[in-house]
């Protein structure tokens, strides 16, 4: 099973780098990026790993999720294999999970 990043989850990812990066510096960046890549190795088996994301559960098309640190991991389950939706920041209002640009 193939992993696929959506744009809009590649974009995501990017601004936690810089913003880690600028506050805590490349090193810490860099591990807080590849712990989150690290983490969705266990869909490649399992895609049913994760928890239904409740929130996102009215467009009926399977979204999970798995947590990594403060991150949950978004995704859902296509043809071509799992896409990853949203890296959403738990500390954020659970509310702007609902964000339109994340449903790819």
């Amino acid at each position: 099973m193939k992993i696929i990043w959506s744009d809009f989850s590649s974009e995501i990812l990017v601004e936690i780098y810089k913003y880690y990066k600028l506050k805590a510096g490349s090193n810490i960046a860099n591990q807080i990026k590849s712990n989150i890549f690290n983490s969705t190795k266990q869909l490649k088996k399992n895609p049913f790993s994760g928890q239904i994301e409740v929130s996102l559960k009215q467009l009926n098309e399977g979204h999970r999720y798995i947590v990594e640190a403060n991150y949950k991991i978004v995704y859902k389950p296509v043809i071509e294999g799992i896409l990853i939706t949203d890296v959403f920041d738990t500390r954020q209002d659970p509310i702007k999970i609902n964000r339109t640009s994340n449903i790819s």
